[in-house]
């Protein structure tokens, strides 16, 4: 393979087009093997100077002005900082209570939930499958009564929570809006989010329940049920996290994760549902990983290929539908077990690269979790970290103060450009159902991640502490946060009191009438409501929609 060479247009562009060509030819050179892996790939270096024809005709434009590439607001973090949202759950729900009232203490402007491994895949605290994993990785809830303990003496309508559930979302939903009301919340004025967003895990999680087709009927169940019932509520937070936490590139996870958001759109106006009434509450989530300046340039893309794509495919006419609003949460999959203490400084930089690219509120992981769930200490020092940032380095002063930079502006060309290419491609299978169906996502995350893990073990990514400036000996032991099995003992004690005290002639009927309402093609948030009101478990209403809807068993790609 030979590097094309371009016909140079000015002395500057020959001397970046020899570099280029030279460094290109270096890496071909390395080995015969090399060569092979490279033929046929696209192998983009960044260049060592941009100058301005590298963004010649690139229109910067301003903040809070359609298509939003420097920001939805005119006034930036002027106007308002992001919300710290420190992401947290564990043990039981007294335990998970208390670290939300910590952290609330200390600054935190908002909760998000972490949810157990059986809540996440739908199974209560005394399945046999659960057996092991409760409240291991997240929070364990079995039913309402465990919902009620989690918020206890938290107002629901004075704080904003974001539930990271998907498979068994409006269950959750339901939970959130039955302790609201016996809050004596208005509906009208609660917000908070709900992750629900089914789609990326059959691409990348892997959390499932039931086919694809009834599980975005459920999606949209919900989207329909807030916009009537609680309008300030976003239904969903449309995921690239976990896409790019499988091993995505920085364009990947933005291809898939908006092309998702477009499905949901689809789907939505299918049901019925106006556009400009509905996707203004749709909200997204995105990795925030070590590339730096390639991750900035991701946040600024994606609200330019939203607002075009709600406006050119979707005919929005209100600026709340084309406004991207998203979460950022730093890269898990970047923090190392070697080293723990250097995972502060990766953390910094990444939450940095969000907060210039624009998040509306951030998460920053603590620098103990590739060991295990963060301690008091590692959760504070990771939201310290956030205040540093918002109060001492001056980057909030000023909105999008990297826009115009040559180097910014090509690079968000560019991921704008790629992600309108991996649209093209979704949109040739039908839709993004149906390339999940073929497995399309799925073999191009499984590819990214192959390659990136090749290049580790080549030394050609490195990993500081790990595969370079790696140590015999480790320069810090940290505490690890530990959960025993005295946890499961605990929530099986308060799930059979729920069984043996509530009217179980109540949870019947309701879960009868939810059979009755998926089978009619009916919104199922009304029936999921009731049964949850009566104490019904997260497993007795996922086992009646199970009755109706099946399961889904990934085929071999």
């Amino acid at each position: 393979m030979t590097p094309e060479i371009k016909e140079a247009k000015t002395p500057a562009d020959a001397e970046k087009q020899r570099w280029e060509d030279e460094t290109l030819q270096k890496v071909l050179d390395k080995t015969p093997e090399r060569k092979k892996e490279f033929e046929g790939v696209s192998l983009e270096p960044v260049d060592r100077l941009y100058t301005e024809a590298d963004s010649a005709g690139v229109d910067v434009g301003f903040p809070g002005e359609y298509p939003y590439k420097r920001g939805i607001h005119p006034t930036g973090y002027r106007g308002k900082l992001w919300t710290m949202r420190q992401f947290a759950g564990f043990s039981s729900p007294e335990k998970t209570n208390e670290r939300f009232k910590y952290l609330m203490a200390h600054g935190q402007t908002g909760l998000s939930v972490a949810y157990d491994l059986p809540a996440l895949m739908g199974l209560d605290a005394d399945s046999p499958l659960s057996e092991g994993e409760v409240g291991k990785c997240g929070v364990a809830i079995s039913s309402l009564a465990d919902f009620e303990v989690l918020f206890d003496g938290i107002p629901l309508d004075q704080v904003t929570v974001s539930q990271t559930i998907n498979a068994p979302a409006p269950i959750f939903l339901a939970m959130y809006l039955v302790v609201a009301e016996k809050q004596k919340a208005d509906f009208t004025k609660i917000s908070g989010t709900l992750q629900n967003d089914i789609l990326k895990e059959y691409i990348a999680q892997k959390e499932w329940i039931y086919p694809i087709k009834p599980a975005m009927k459920l999606v949209i169940d919900t989207f329909e049920y807030t916009t009537k019932h609680v309008p300030k509520y976003n239904p969903i937070s449309i995921s690239g996290y976990h896409i790019r936490e499988a091993g995505a590139t920085a364009l990947q996870e933005l291809a898939f994760t908006l092309r998702d958001g477009v499905e949901y759109v689809q789907y939505g106006i299918d049901r019925g549902m106006d556009v400009d009434e509905f996707v203004p509450r749709l909200s997204f989530f995105f990795n925030a990983h070590n590339d730096f300046f390639e991750e900035i340039a991701k946040y600024r893309a994606a609200r330019v290929i939203w607002a075009r794509t709600m406006k050119e495919r979707f005919g929005a006419k209100s600026p709340r539908t084309m406004q991207l609003r998203f979460h950022t949460q730093t890269a898990g999959v970047s923090l190392t077990v070697q080293q723990p203490l250097i995972n502060i400084a990766r953390v910094a930089i990444q939450a940095l690269a969000g907060v210039l690219g624009g998040t509306q509120s951030l998460h920053t992981d603590s620098y103990d979790e590739a060991l295990a769930l963060p301690t008091d200490e590692a959760a504070l020092i990771a939201l310290r970290t956030q205040q540093i940032i918002a109060e001492e380095t001056g980057v909030a002063n000023t909105v999008d103060p990297l826009g115009g930079s040559w180097y910014i502006e090509s690079l968000t060309e560019k991921m704008i450009s790629g992600c309108f290419d991996y649209f093209e491609k979704i949109d040739g299978f039908g839709g993004m159902v149906e390339a999940v169906e073929a497995g399309f996502p799925q073999r191009e995350i499984q590819e990214s991640a192959y390659q990136y893990q090749k290049a580790v073990e080549r030394k050609e990514q490195t990993i500081v502490g790990v595969n370079k400036y790696s140590m015999e000996q480790e320069i810090h032991k940290t505490d690890i946060l530990q959960i025993d099995e005295t946890v499961r003992d605990h929530q099986l004690e308060r799930l059979a009191h729920v069984k043996s005290t509530r009217d179980n002639g109540a949870v019947s009927n309701a879960l009868e009438r939810l059979r009755k309402a998926a089978v009619e093609n009916e919104n199922t948030m009304p029936s999921i409501i009731e049964a949850v009101a009566a104490y019904a478990t997260v497993e007795e209403i996922c086992v009646a929609l199970r009755d109706v809807y099946g399961i889904y068993e990934e085929p071999a790609f």
